[in-house]
């Protein structure tokens, strides 16, 4: 019979007073036993309607009925034959409003922690397991992938198992994309992703690094001068989008973006260790809701600050996963909610002081179906601050914009694709954030492995 309880086995944690002044992993990760006791929750529908909500397909009931038997080894491998990141995503994934959201067990209780058994299976195999993958023979057919986040990884580890030559180009000097310089330590630790990338270079993917794809070569040079057969655009939305309100050139006003890499892929955190500091000052304010923002607050927290989220609807409208606010609340940040910033003060030398903010109320709902917010009148305020870190989205660099003129694209920025990348470009794909702008990993997965299948159903091996 199967664990019939209600509720899903708690993840054991860092005690957030003790985690919110460390960058180690919040999350603990499940146990074998407990691993085994949630996966006994699983009913293993025939149907699965878990696995209609996994953007990459994993079969998911058969993972877990291996983790019900103590074949961890087998349950990871059910999970590689569609997702090639399972760590990561066993830790960064929006289970909540994919696969649990479909989950049987979620209607008169709380869902299967499909997420939790995921990143189990995905730990397990690393630390004790096999985590090696066999590939086809070479099929004599190349494709060159502009950068190595989830989706370029994605689609260049399925286009290496199935044979083929396959080269990444990553503008910055640590692959990973924004598995390394957007997602904090503290949720997602970079060995963690290190040894990710290293399971894929064995597969015989080659990574180049420091190659700015429309700086030191373009597109159409990969496929007429380095005679690739395809190329996959997966470079991200890494230009920070800004609100344009009075004094966001002050000294102390970061983009997430910058905070962020700063923090995470330089390590700043261990200054004067490192090269790289950031200043931080005794307050902070982070404009948004998105996890991004959840990011960095929780970074400033942990390097000593006062943290304070500012956000003009209300919680309820917050894009932000539930466990990261639940998380960020715990460790000690303040929620500014219905509030919405208007200007930046500087001090004499030109370092932040203040931010202006006006309270909000919610009206009729906009395009998206959220209540749009509208400023009530007279109700100015200044918060005192150091520091203003900018959370709220990011566009598709122009640069591959700018120097491939006929790669169709949208008003906004992003690549025109149709549903599996194909670009209307002769022989070059897009997907990820390229494509749909700033959204989640498990997403720009999806559209990396949809390209890998039209790549080598458009250049069949001879």
């Amino acid at each position: 019979m199967p664990n019939m309880s209600l509720k899903k086995n708690p993840m054991p944690e860092q005690e957030p007073g003790l985690r919110a002044a460390n960058f180690k992993e919040v999350a603990l990760g499940y146990t074998r036993e407990i691993a085994m006791e949630e996966a006994d929750r699983c009913l293993s529908c025939k149907h699965a309607p878990c696995v209609s909500g996994c953007p990459v397909g994993v079969p998911i009931p058969s993972f877990i009925s291996k983790i019900k038997e103590g074949d961890f080894q087998a349950a990871y491998e059910i999970i590689r034959t569609q997702n090639g990141l399972p760590a990561i995503c066993g830790r960064v994934c929006p289970q909540e409003t994919q696969c649990e959201s479909k989950c049987v067990r979620g209607i008169k209780g709380e869902p299967v922690g499909i997420g939790r058994l995921e990143r189990f299976a995905a730990d397990w195999a690393m630390n004790e397991g096999d985590v090696s993958a066999e590939t086809a023979p070479k099929n004599g057919k190349r494709a060159a992938v502009v950068g190595s986040g989830p989706a370029g990884l994605t689609c260049a580890a399925d286009l290496a198992r199935a044979g083929w030559d396959v080269t990444v180009y990553e503008a910055l000097h640590t692959p990973g994309g924004v598995l390394m310089y957007g997602i904090p330590e503290f949720r997602l630790p970079k060995k963690l992703v290190q040894k990710e990338i290293d399971n894929i270079r064995a597969l015989g993917v080659k990574i180049v690094t420091n190659a700015v794809v429309g700086r030191a070569m373009t597109i159409d040079e990969l496929l007429n001068d380095d005679k690739f057969d395809a190329v996959f655009v997966g470079s991200g939305a890494g230009l920070p989008n800004f609100q344009r309100i009075p004094g966001e050139s002050l000294c102390g006003v970061y983009s997430a973006n910058e905070f962020l890499t700063r923090i995470n892929l330089m390590k700043a955190y261990t200054f004067p260790q490192a090269d790289t500091p950031v200043k931080v000052g005794q307050r902070v304010a982070v404009i948004g809701g998105g996890n991004v923002a959840m990011d960095a607050a929780r970074c400033a927290k942990r390097l000593g600050a006062e943290v304070s989220i500012v956000y003009r609807r209300s919680e309820k409208e917050m894009p932000a996963r539930a466990e990261e606010v639940h998380h960020a609340k715990e460790e000690g940040i303040n929620f500014l909610m219905l509030t919405n910033p208007t200007a930046i003060k500087g001090d004499e030398n030109g370092f932040v002081s203040a931010m202006t903010c006006v309270k909000m109320e919610l009206g009729e709902p906009d395009a998206r179906g959220r209540r749009r917010p509208v400023v009530i009148e007279g109700s100015e305020f200044d918060l005192p601050v150091e520091t203003v870190i900018v959370a709220i989205g990011n566009s598709p660099n122009p640069l591959i914009k700018k120097t491939t003129p006929d790669l169709p694209t949208e008003t906004w920025g992003g690549i025109t694709t149709d549903d599996m990348g194909r670009c209307g470009k002769p022989h070059v794909y897009a997907g990820g954030d390229a494509v749909t702008g700033a959204a989640t990993v498990i997403l720009a997965m999806g559209a990396g492995k949809k390209a890998a299948k039209a790549i080598q159903e458009d250049h069949p091996a001879e």
